[in-house]
């Protein structure tokens, strides 16, 4: 029986893959003139070299390099947009849902724009960071389909052990990168992740397929356009043509409040290249905070209910003394997030890390989520605002964790202070762990601490 772990073909399957599994430890460990690593396919071989070179962490994350916001714009611009449907239709037929395999779409530059199919698959899957909007190019996660076939420019299968990241060597996958029909630059990439079936033949050749037909749509399209582009200048017109000058793109600032544990946050400026941090007093923090998350406006008065409380006394004069310290604040560093007045407002994005949490936990990346909580949103803040918005996060991270994580997911939490103490969270685990898994014992040992302290 040919082995799909290995070149080698005289050793079973499991025996390869403990094979690989050792090879890899011993590149990932300094030793790249190890033997093992001559068995190991020539694309995975180079493959992990490039990512070592790289310094990808073999256990890290992706980066998660587009925003729900940066996401939505962006996608809709893309040229994959238009055959998305296609994709669907020839990866994903009858209920998507319950498909076995999660199909994403990419980017040239590696960045997930969708990820669609099978709900179990996605949600175990988006543990280790394969959500819309992570980067999973092979210089961010190291050798995986996605991103090795967009660094080899042809389709590829990477089976479990062969991935570079460990998070990823429970799945296998199969990625081909699609072309510009004309130019053959490469726009993006097309993926199907799950487990065994996801890197038969057939699935290689049900994606290679894909890709031929997204491509010839995609000609298609354009000749039709220019079809008619031709007709439509053929036409006489008699409107004068505009002289108004095309209005030009800039890349507009970004703003990123930084509240996640810490009682002074930080107010990240990126512009142009360079990027500035400034901390905050605060009160600064509470109120823009406040102002982040209520976007619509509000009153002054609403507003110094959420930042003094309704008991406050005289809030509002407080409030109006204080706006204008922040806007003498802001005006040095972020001129642009000066807020608006009547009702109070900012004009412009401003994200926050505990938003972005929230974004992550709706994508299905619980274990990116839950790296990126470093604690709770200005924990010494009493701002009913602010406290609202720390019982929110904290209570949606719990919630997604206990009802859709991992049982390694859920493990990493309870050595957080999220679920150090949390009983509930501890029994989970314990229900979901082997029989005689070596991970029981301290469970116990700390529930016991738990209620002899209850």
């Amino acid at each position: 029986m040919t082995s799909p772990w290995s070149a080698r073909f005289e050793v079973a399957p499991a025996t390869s893959r403990l094979l690989i599994e050792r090879a890899h430890d011993e590149l990932v460990a300094g030793n790249p003139e190890d033997h093992r690593l001559a068995d190991i396919r020539p694309l995975v071989r180079e493959s992990w070299r490039r990512s070592l070179q790289s310094f990808v962490g073999a256990e890290d994350l992706p980066p998660l390099d587009l925003s729900a916001e940066e996401l939505e714009q962006y996608r809709r611009a893309h040229p994959l947009a238009s055959v998305i449907d296609m994709v669907r239709a020839l990866l994903l037929p009858g209920t998507p849902e319950d498909s076995g395999v999660a199909v994403a779409v990419g980017d040239a530059a590696g960045r997930l724009l969708w990820v669609e199919g099978d709900r179990r698959v996605r949600s175990l899957t988006g543990d280790m960071g394969f959500v819309e909007g992570a980067n999973w190019s092979e210089d961010a996660v190291g050798t995986a389909a996605p991103g090795t076939a967009l660094r080899v420019d042809r389709s590829v299968q990477i089976r479990g052990a062969e991935h570079y990241n460990r998070l990823v060597q429970p799945w296998s996958c199969t990625a081909a990168p699609v072309h510009d029909p004309e130019t053959r630059r490469i726009l993006g990439v097309i993926d199907v992740t799950g487990e065994a079936e996801a890197v038969t033949p057939q699935a290689q050749l049900l994606v290679d397929a894909t890709v031929r037909a997204v491509e010839g749509e995609l000609l298609v399209a354009r000749l039709r356009a220019r079809a008619q582009d031709t007709a439509r200048a053929s036409r006489p017109s008699s409107r004068p043509p505009s002289s108004r000058p095309s209005a030009r793109t800039t890349e507009a600032d970004r703003f990123t409040l930084r509240v996640l544990g810490r009682d002074r946050a930080l107010l990240e400026v990126a512009r142009e290249g360079t990027e500035t941090v400034t901390e905050l007093s605060p009160r600064h923090a509470e109120l823009l905070l406040v102002l982040a998350t209520h976007r619509q406006g509000m009153s002054a008065e609403r507003l110094g209910d959420l930042v003094y409380g309704e008991d406050a006394g005289s809030s509002a004069v407080t409030l109006r003394a204080e706006m204008v310290r922040l806007r003498r604040a802001l005006e040095r560093t972020a001129a642009a997030l000066v807020p608006a007045s009547r009702p109070y407002r900012l004009t412009v994005e401003l994200e926050t890390d505990a938003h972005q949490v929230l974004s992550l936990l709706h994508r299905g990346a619980h274990r990116v989520a839950l790296a990126a909580f470093h604690g709770d949103v200005l924990p010494d803040s009493v701002a009913p605002g602010v406290a609202e918005v720390r019982e929110t996060v904290r209570t949606a991270l719990r919630d997604a964790l206990m009802t859709e994580a991992s049982v390694d997911v859920l493990l990493a939490s309870a050595d957080t202070d999220l679920g150090h103490d949390d009983a509930e969270l501890l029994e989970l685990c314990l229900r979901m762990l082997p029989a005689r898994s070596p991970k029981r014992a301290p469970l116990v040992a700390r529930l016991e601490r738990l209620a002899a302290h209850g």
